[in-house]
């Protein structure tokens, strides 16, 4: 009895000695704060992708995923027109101002202040912005085929899939 009191407080005394940096490092579960006090860094477009104007783009990162699969980011950009590649899945959400937009498949819509839009990773778009557009961007990055298929498999089988193939 007296031993493991004593092992007790040597392993009481050990975890309270142990420097903060070898602490696991705090997750951030809650992330909040002004729009407009986000401090703005340059975030030129490839120039390769412009096909018209000058357009001068900033983003500021709001959050960032633990695993690094996903983030949110504030982006504005003045007038141009460009195309733009889509290298993670992308939600947006227009605050300020309009752009046109074409997809790879034709489509067009215009996008204004308050309006959600979805872009798949791996495409690409055409954006033609008249004036000033700001946005927040919610990215994350897609799922590589052979995981994405097992997700789609466990889904299916989830949701009672299996049974239908076994009768």
């Amino acid at each position: 009895m007296v031993l493991k009191l004593m092992l007790a407080s040597m392993a009481a005394f050990a975890a309270r000695a142990v420097p903060v940096v070898a602490a696991l490092p705090q997750s951030k579960s809650f992330v909040a704060g002004a729009s407009g006090e986000m401090e703005m860094q340059p975030s030129p477009i490839e120039p390769s992708w412009i096909l018209a104007g000058d357009p001068v783009a900033r983003i500021a990162e709001h959050s960032r995923g633990q695993d690094d699969a996903a983030m949110t980011a504030l982006w504005d950009c003045t007038a141009g027109e460009f195309r733009w590649y889509f290298g993670w899945d992308e939600t947006v959400m227009i605050l300020e101002g309009e752009v046109h937009i074409t997809t790879e498949d034709g489509v067009e819509r215009t996008l204004s202040a308050g309006d959600v839009a979805y872009f798949a990773g791996g495409t690409w778009a055409t954006w033609r912005i008249d004036r000033y557009l700001r946005k927040v961007a919610f990215l994350r990055k897609p799922f590589p085929k052979p995981l994405t298929m097992a997700y789609r498999l466990r889904n299916f089988v989830r949701q009672g899939g299996a049974q239908g193939l076994a009768a």
